[in-house]
């Protein structure tokens, strides 16, 4: 078996995707994204939570199914034009969909009809898909998980997980009644109620053996059925044709090296976990006689990857940590779940493309999709693919070289962004993600995230520094990124610390060079966290070696919205900082903010007025201040994502015109000129646009760079959206 790390793979293959050879490599790349919301019939209330769960196509493939659990229904989306996905409608239904699978003209939809978690019930519903309207159901007996239909389409396999409620007893199993296999016979699509079969699995499992818990089913093309129990961490291979099993096993446990254990602000992958129990969520059949199945873990374990097995239950490959350090490779690392289950990989799907056979894995934290191709002996990584937030269910369409992925989580009563399918199209040229990784240090990634500011590398072209923010609290670090490269690649780490140990209590959101090879840094405050607002004095080290806290002018009426950017003008006892303040302080008349001046060799502080756009929604403020030619440049933006998002521009603002007042007193106001809309530039990779855009600098060879805030993947895609916007006029 080969040794080298998923980083490192990882890093060939994404070279291997940018090459320019005249045999360019296959690649998938995002070409839509639809927001389930727009699925909602006219009348309804579309700030209601929606979801995409389970996905499925129609088998002319011009029709993607989607169940939504919360709204009771299944979605249809026309992809006759896979580049512009309409809406196809809705259909309803007395519970909640859990599954939905395609036999020719029908699907079939597994609904939860339960009452409660010890009286479950449940049905199989037909779907017709020309009229969209029910044409029959069929009582399972119990509350439905996963739905197969096997390849000539004459057998359904309805997984009965009766599940268990995780406030009794602490979540502990047994909790009856049990779970079983349901499998009926289909013709033309059509149920045929009275051959449903019921097959017992009681007894197999060592763990809670009385009470299976079936997750996830798939058929091979022997009609053999692979059934998952994720709380029994067993699998079950059962004759779909007599409904008898035919073999069982335990998916045993793996011995985690080289992860992240614990939930501090730090990205460290430096713990283990010893005999963890796989518990496998999703499973799929790599042929008649592979299965691979996602550890994601749900009861007392979770391996953070996948593993191959053959029929007998022996492992043929095991991956380990190394799908979740190839994450961390691309700043998807979900810190905030390290002490749990790490990437929690659930969902698959394996389909043969061309010559390729491919398996997908879906990790649900990190809201990414692996891309491996199955080699008969170690799978290849070829690409990692940024989806929306928490990828459920996804379904390839190797016909139209299209792939689509069901991403559940919809955070409209937050203000953040909905639920959507994402749709990928496979083809000869480049990979369009990620557009910024990180390289391995002493052999594991550089772990990133929140990057919230930019600055250039003094007289080298193409460098840059960065920070990152509160999300990694533990962890504040300076970033040196290569950006001549593609991806760009984060080449160096610099922690910032004091006396000795990583700094805390900082919000770094702003970066600058202070001419003498150290840094000055701009922390936003919060009080609530007991961050205060202050500049920060970094040498070339990482050390702080000066705090200097914001005057009794600024602190009487300021709020947690602070300083969000930093440049310096000038050098020695001439040189001054310039900080943009985020959103209006108490002091502030409404839609203007502050740009604050500070001059270390006098201690002096200053400052002017920036009038802000209006918004239709929320609020508006800055996110960055970068100082180049003739100008200071600010990132203006709304605080709205996806299709609310209105207002994410550059503006620039004459050095001539920054002439700061005394505090405290009246302040000029600065005239500002737009320089360019970002939307576009948001919008490029074919997701929605994302709310934070953090970052923005002049290299040395005055070309523009962005970067966008993905929060530590909390409640966030996780995408980094890094790019260069050309030449910047200097004068």
């Amino acid at each position: 078996m080969k040794t080298f790390s998923i980083t490192t793979a990882l890093a060939a293959a994404l070279a291997a995707s940018t090459a320019t050879a005249v045999h360019a490599e296959q690649v998938f790349n995002r070409v839509a994204s639809f927001a389930v919301a727009d699925n909602l019939p006219e009348g309804a209330d579309r700030k209601a939570p929606t979801s995409a769960e389970i996905i499925t196509a129609s088998e002319d493939s011009k029709t993607l199914i989607y169940s939504d659990s919360p709204g009771k229904r299944i979605g249809f989306i026309d992809i006759t034009d896979a580049r512009a996905p309409k809406s196809g409608g809705i259909v309803s239904f007395d519970g909640e969909p859990t599954s939905v699978a395609v036999a020719g003209p029908k699907a079939l939809v597994a609904v939860n009809t339960r009452e409660s978690f010890t009286k479950p019930s449940g049905l199989v519903a037909v779907v017709d898909l020309a009229t969209k309207k029910i044409d029959a159901t069929c009582d399972l007996g119990g509350q439905p998980d996963s739905i197969a239909i096997n390849k000539d389409k004459t057998l359904a396999a309805i997984a009965i997980e009766n599940e268990r409620d995780e406030e009794v007893n602490d979540g502990q199993i047994p909790q009856m009644p049990a779970g079983d296999l349901v499998i009926l016979s289909l013709k033309d699509g059509v149920a045929d109620c009275s051959s449903i079969k019921h097959v017992a699995l009681t007894g197999l499992a060592e763990i809670a053996g009385e009470d299976p818990e079936p997750e996830f089913v798939a058929f091979n093309g022997k009609d053999e059925i692979a059934l998952t129990l994720q709380e029994n961490n067993h699998i079950v291979i059962i004759d779909g044709k007599t409904a008898a099993v035919k073999t069982h096993f335990s998916a045993g446990t793996v011995d985690l090296k080289n992860i992240d254990t614990k939930r501090d602000g730090a990205i460290s992958f430096i713990g283990e976990q010893t005999g963890r129990k796989r518990e496998p969520d999703a499973v799929k059949w790599l042929d008649d006689s592979r299965l691979v199945v996602a550890n994601e873990g749900d009861y007392e374990g979770g391996a953070r990857g996948f593993t191959i097995f053959d029929t007998t239950g022996k492992v043929l490959y095991e991956s380990g940590a190394r799908f979740e350090h190839g994450i961390a490779a691309i700043g998807h690392y979900p810190e905030k779940r390290s002490s749990a289950k790490g990437v929690e990989p659930e969902g698959m799907e394996q389909a043969q493309y061309g010559e390729d056979k491919l398996f997908f894995l879906l990790s649900e934290r990190a809201s990414i999709v692996g891309v491996y191709k199955d080699t008969g002996a170690e799978p290849e990584l070829l690409q990692l693919l940024p989806s929306g937030i928490g990828p459920e269910g996804a379904v390839a369409i190797p016909g139209r070289n299209l792939f689509a992925t069901a991403n559940e989580t919809d955070l409209v009563e937050d203000g953040g962004a909905r639920a959507h399918v994402m749709i990928y199209e496979r083809s000869d040229g480049k990979a369009a993600y990620p557009q910024i990784r990180s390289a391995d240090k002493d052999g594991m990634p550089i772990g990133f995230g929140a990057l919230s500011g930019l600055a250039p590398v003094a007289d080298k072209p193409g460098f840059l520094q960065a920070v990152n923010d509160s999300v990694f609290s533990s962890q504040p670090t300076i970033f040196t990124i290569d950006a001549t490269q593609q991806p760009a690649l984060i080449t160096e780490a610099l922690p910032i610390t004091r006396n000795g140990a990583p700094a805390q209590k900082l919000d770094i959101e702003g970066v600058a060079n202070d001419g003498e090879g150290g840094f000055w840094l701009a922390s936003e405050g919060d009080a609530d966290k007991l961050y205060s607002h202050a500049l920060f004095h970094v040498n070339k080290k990482g050390e702080i070696k000066q705090e200097v806290a914001i005057p009794a002018e600024l602190r009487a009426n300021e709020t947690r919205y602070g300083f969000e950017g930093i440049a310096t003008i000038g050098k020695g006892d001439d040189q001054v900082l310039w900080m943009a303040v985020q959103r209006e302080w108490k002091d502030d008349e409404k839609g203007f903010v502050k740009l604050v001046s500070y001059k270390p060799a006098s201690k002096e502080w200053g400052a002017v007025r920036y009038p802000l756009d209006k918004s239709e929604e929320g609020w508006v403020g800055l996110s960055e201040l970068a100082v180049h030619g003739d100008y200071a440049y600010v990132i203006e933006r709304d605080n709205q994502i996806g299709q609310a998002a209105k207002l994410k521009k550059l503006y620039r603002v004459a050095l001539a015109d920054l002439k700061p007042a005394a505090l405290g007193g009246e302040l000029p106001v600065v005239k500002k000129e737009e320089v360019r809309d970002l939307i576009p530039d948001l919008k490029a990779l074919n997701g929605y646009v994302v709310d934070k855009v953090e970052g923005f600098t002049v290299d040395a060879a005055g070309n523009g760079y962005v970067v966008t805030d993905n929060d530590g993947v909390d409640d966030s895609s996780g995408e980094t959206l890094f790019f260069s916007i050309g030449a910047i006029d200097a004068t």
